[in-house]
């Protein structure tokens, strides 16, 4: 399907399902519980479990969530790139997205290939999570998703064959930097590049 109908479809709060630059995505419109709920629903997944933000870039991310602005050097330091960064959420945004631990949020600045990339401009950010069900293999092709997925989105954006490697996740709201998932980017890079960034 074309950029323009997953534009429609995530309008009318259906998901889609979009190549990104590790694995097939999950996406709905962050904005409202409903889509997130629905999203939730086709990958069997439980509600205390937390889904990222994806934004076309770090500014995006500052419009939504303005005290993200604290850590807005570490941000830059690792995006856009195959990184999700648990931060700090003080205001409780976006809490159908956070899970159990309100007071924080997954973000994302994926680099993504050029329809994704068209999709996720028209948007600024989207909630995302891999495209497959819950403690299933991540998808690294369309055909890779799950029927039941696929049947249930309102559009299907074809990125051909991806890395298939999630992202990886790093915890930045302690005292020092934790590798929650270790994924498309070692661990100890991770690391070496956040560790003159202060908060």
């Amino acid at each position: 399907m074309s950029v323009d109908d997953a534009i429609a479809a995530l309008r009318a709060g259906e998901p889609v399902v979009l190549p990104t630059d590790t694995v097939y995505g999950l996406c709905v419109s962050p904005d409202e519980a409903g889509p997130v709920e629905r999203m939730y629903a086709l990958k069997g997944r439980q509600a205390f479990h937390p889904t990222a933000l994806i934004a076309s870039d770090v500014d995006a991310l500052l419009e939504r969530i303005p005290e993200l602005g604290d850590y807005a050097a570490r941000a830059r330091a690792l995006l856009p790139g195959s990184y999700t960064l648990v931060l700090p959420n003080p205001a409780r945004r976006f809490r159908w997205l956070t899970g159990s631990r309100p007071d924080t949020i997954g973000v994302r600045v994926p680099a993504l290939p050029g329809p994704s990339a068209e999709v996720l401009q028209a948007f600024g950010v989207l909630a995302a999570t891999s495209a497959n069900l819950a403690g299933g293999r991540d998808p690294r092709r369309l055909e890779d998703v799950p029927e039941e997925i696929r049947s249930g989105c309102g559009a299907l954006v074809d990125g051909g064959e991806l890395p298939g490697v999630p992202s990886t996740v790093v915890d930045l709201t302690g005292d020092e930097p934790a590798i929650l998932r270790e994924g498309a980017v070692l661990a100890a890079e991770v690391l070496a590049r956040v560790r003159d960034f202060g908060r």
